[in-house]
């Protein structure tokens, strides 16, 4: 076998350990129940039922701000809380913009409600329910960066178009795994509330 062969399988190997590994990790992490109304290919739209999320309004570019949320969310549920209670880790990290700045949320684990969610130490923090809600949303792997979220984004709302959906608010991006995944093997989303 010659040296580009003994590469090739090297990385294949890789790929199927990287797989392996990342799903046995995104099977044991929570995601948001809701029921698909309908779908057309990567693209459906979802019924999702209340929440609670932990979130941190973050300034600046869309990159930073998630990077800069992200601690500030993971040292809330990592027990920096009144009553230092750990939190398990759900999925996704959501991202979403207003008029000057950007949210940043984790969906709380399903067992809490608004009163038994351990209060945040830090005041960044807030603790939020979020009502029922229907959104569309589109499905897709490769990176978190600004033109592959853009891509999918087009996509999203040339449907919403062509069909006359109603919509209300900014885009909500959605990022389900951890970053040492590969960009294959990601999932990420981008939601759009409906009326």
């Amino acid at each position: 076998m010659n040296n580009r062969w003994k590469i090739i399988v090297v990385v294949i190997g890789i790929i199927l350990i990287s797989a392996i590994a990342v799903g046995s990790i995104m099977s044991r992490v929570e995601t948001p129940a809701y029921e698909v109304i309908s779908s057309q290919g990567k693209i459906e739209i979802r019924q999702f039922g209340p929440m609670f999320v932990a979130e941190v309004q973050v300034q600046g570019e869309r990159a930073d701000a998630i990077s800069k949320g992200f601690p500030l969310l993971a040292d809330y549920i990592f027990g920096n809380s009144t009553t230092r209670q750990n939190i398990a880790m759900t999925a996704p990290i959501q991202q979403q913009s207003t008029k000057d700045s950007w949210l940043v949320n984790f969906i709380m684990p399903s067992e809490y409600s608004i009163e038994s969610l351990p209060k945040p130490k830090n005041d960044r923090v807030a603790l939020k329910k979020i009502p029922p809600q229907q959104f569309i949303v589109i499905t897709f792997s490769g990176t978190s960066f600004d033109e592959n979220l853009r891509e999918h984004e087009e996509e999203l709302i040339e449907l919403i178009k062509s069909k006359n959906i109603s919509v209300t608010g900014t885009s909500k991006y959605a990022f389900y795994n951890p970053p040492w995944t590969p960009p294959l093997m990601r999932c990420n989303e981008v939601m759009i509330e409906i009326h």
